[in-house]
């Protein structure tokens, strides 16, 4: 069935924009940067692109840590720099050379300095660094750690304040027949968690969490909470550069053969499309997947660093009556007796090996990662899984590179999979010296057909690293004063079948998003985003199904302010319009206003309203609200209706924090909410949050 078609079948007029989009690189000038976008903004642009929730709760997590233990830059490691998330590996490597050369430095503003750093990003990542003095680099006694370092203890509640089907009374008949309607467990959700920290060098951490279902301390179920985790990191200990013991997270060149760190989005920046290999960092986030648990461990000696793992854990799965495993179970939920059955019983094993060799602006890894399954993978056989991974174990090879000129950067990886097929991705990011122009990224990726590899998480349009080939082009432009322009084009080809679409099929994604700074306190930003896939359609009265093209267009207009009384606002307009071919037009569209004050040491808070109007769940919208201390929340809605929330934090004493909010949700074009054991009946939706943090 596979048809041959190569990126030039792409319909013209997208090989035009592209072309246009190339051209506006030049004969442009600049007088002033401006675009001061925070980090939870960008990780709530992320979100609403779709980047995997789980990747989008480890990042806020780990962000969230690092923005309350800011880094020194006049003791900041190059090593520690190339592990900063929001960082490519260019800047990472610039921001190092820079201090090398200028240190002591006074204030964080001097990374303005530094060649390779956007005026965006520089705003993004000022949180995390403050400028100190160089303590003494001796080794630290045991009593000394425990003496310096800092405790935490986190406690979150939540609670749907509607009542939901799931948790409604019922006879015991009706449950012997239909035993998943009630959830086994209290309709809250609570998460505790507990670690230590000294400075980066020593981390220890327990968590424990249950979800709205899930029992917590009922009798048949003693363990307490559903989930737990623990880990224990151990940096800088003579040649043994990391330890990790527990729950860890890790990533190997490009991630075409492991990454379960987090691929950063391709719409969220143009200039970090590169990644390099991270050694292992831990995993202290509530999600129940996506992590290892075991130990790892990455020793340096001179330029060489080698990294080495085990994990060892038992996951969820949907067995098989004849005992394979057929799908994974990744949400975490554990409410009903159907998610008990199938509630770890699969062991996975995993085990790999990095060796990296680093010598001045030139790198060079070879990677290798082996893992299987206690139990045969065999999912269901449909025509566009053919090429699927269908065994009990799986091993992944590859080489990556990189390559950094003064002003450019080369790097790429190519993997190759048991069963010899192969996946390359290569990169170029270039930062022209004209002021017009802040960076220029090409990317180039092809995944072939029959390429498996589970544990891959690298830049990709589709979900699985597989069956793609793409074009990326993405620049920073800075074309009138105190105005930014980032944009980028996609253009990727699916040679085999994919689900839901059954013939090879094409995408075209197109992102811009321009800023303009008023003022140092005002911004006022327009993005618009369109993208063209293909999907298996169905004419009315028809039982005929055709592959046919549709098309999302986003506008998104936000205004945001800050005034020096403490009080700020944001004010966003989002539509929306979708369309697949020959079928009539659907659009969406939120009016949404937050006021936020936090003038105050002891109290602030925010207040949100939005009214969303949209025809389908393909016109549906966010809800860009703020949310409790250190949690990521971004509901999207579609319908018509009305979303408020109001919040505040309040600083008991000056470690000791309380964060409350409450959220209600009205629609107007409905009587009941959600569906199975999630059904409200009603047009309304309440919640609340509580989260309580002491630092000691």
């Amino acid at each position: 069935m596979e048809r041959r078609k190569t990126l030039a079948s792409i319909p013209t007029k997208y090989r035009i924009l592209t072309l246009l989009f190339i051209i506006l690189f030049e004969g442009i000038e600049i007088q002033v940067k401006g675009q001061n976008q925070t980090w939870r903004e960008y990780l709530e642009q992320l979100a609403e692109e779709g980047t995997d929730g789980t990747t989008i709760e480890n990042m806020y997590e780990e962000l969230t840590s690092l923005e309350n233990n800011p880094i020194n830059l006049n003791a900041v490691t190059r090593d520690e720099l190339q592990r900063f998330p929001l960082l490519s590996i260019d800047q990472a490597w610039a921001i190092a050379d820079f201090l090398e050369k200028n240190r002591p430095v006074y204030t964080v503003y001097e990374l303005r300095n530094v060649l390779a750093l956007d005026y965006a990003t520089i705003e993004r990542i000022l949180p995390f660094f403050y400028v100190g003095e160089v303590g003494d680099r001796k080794q630290e006694t045991l009593g000394e750690i425990i003496k310096n370092g800092k405790n935490e203890i986190q406690n979150r509640f939540d609670k749907t304040l509607t009542q939901r089907a799931g948790y409604g009374c019922f006879s015991d008949s009706i449950l012997a027949r239909y035993p998943n309607r009630k959830y086994l467990g209290e309709d809250f959700y609570t998460s505790l968690k507990y670690s230590f920290a000294y400075k980066d060098k020593i981390q220890f951490g327990i968590v424990g969490e249950k979800d709205a279902g899930e029992p917590f301390l009922k009798t048949g179920y003693p363990k307490g909470y559903d989930h737990y985790g623990f880990h224990l990191i151990v940096r800088d200990r003579g040649i043994l550069k990391t330890l990790a013991l527990g729950d860890y997270r890790l990533s190997f060149g490009q991630g075409l053969v492991l990454n379960n760190d987090f691929m950063i989005s391709k719409s969220g920046t143009s200039n970090t499309v590169i990644r390099n290999t991270i050694k292992p960092k831990r995993h202290f986030s509530t999600a129940e997947n996506g992590f290892f648990r075991g130990a790892a461990a990455a020793i340096g000696i001179k330029n060489i660093m080698i990294t080495a793992f085990y994990s060892n854990k038992y996951i969820d799965a949907t067995i098989s009556e004849e005992g394979n495993i057929t799908s994974f179970k990744t949400d975490g939920y554990h409410r009903v007796p159907l998610d008990m059955e199938k509630k770890n019983n699969t062991r996975e094993e995993v085990t790999g090996m990095n060796i990296h060799y680093s010598n001045n602006r030139f790198q060079i890894g070879i990677n290798g990662l082996y893992y299987r399954y206690n139990r045969m993978y065999n999912p269901v056989l449909h025509d566009y899984n053919t090429y699927y991974l269908r065994d009990s174990m799986n091993t992944n090879g590859s080489i990556d590179y990189s390559y950094r000129f003064y002003r450019l950067v080369l790097a790429g990886e190519t993997a190759i999979s048991q069963n010899g097929a192969a996946a390359t991705i290569h990169a170029i990011e270039w930062k022209p010296a004209t002021p017009h122009i802040e960076s220029v990224s090409l990317l180039y990726r092809n995944y072939s057909k029959a390429f498996q590899a589970s544990y891959a998480n690298a830049f990709s349009e589709s979900s699985h690293i597989q069956n793609e080939e793409g074009l990326y082009i993405g620049s920073t432009l800075y074309p009138f004063p105190r105005t930014s322009l980032t944009m980028f084009i996609d253009i990727a080809r699916f040679p085999w079948l994919r689900y839901n679409i059954n013939k090879p099929s094409s995408a075209v994604d197109f992102y811009a998003m321009t800023s303009y700074s008023f003022s140092k306190n005002s911004l006022f930003d327009i993005r618009y985003k369109i993208k063209r896939k293909e999907k298996n359609t169905t004419y009315p009265n028809n039982t005929t199904t055709s592959v046919l093209p549709y098309m999302t267009h986003k506008i998104r207009l936000r205004y945001t302010g800050t005034f020096k009384n403490g009080w700020n606002m944001h004010t966003t307009v989002d539509v929306n319009r979708y369309r697949t071919k020959y079928f009539p037009k659907e659009y969406g569209y939120i009016l949404a206003q937050n006021i936020g004050y936090s003038g105050d040491n002891k109290i602030s808070g925010d207040f949100f309203v939005g009214y969303f109007h949209t025809d389908t769940y393909n016109t549906r919208v966010y809800s860009y609200e703020r949310n409790i201390l250190n949690t990521f929340y971004m509901p999207s809605f579609y319908g018509k209706g009305i979303r408020i929330t109001l919040s505040a934090r309040y600083a008991i004493l000056r470690n000791v924090i309380l964060s409350v909010k409450g959220g209600v949700t009205r629609y107007s074009d409905r009587n009941t909410l959600g569906s199975g054991t999630e059904q409200i009946d009603g047009n309304l939706r309440a919640d609340i949050y509580t989260y309580f943090r002491w630092k000691f």
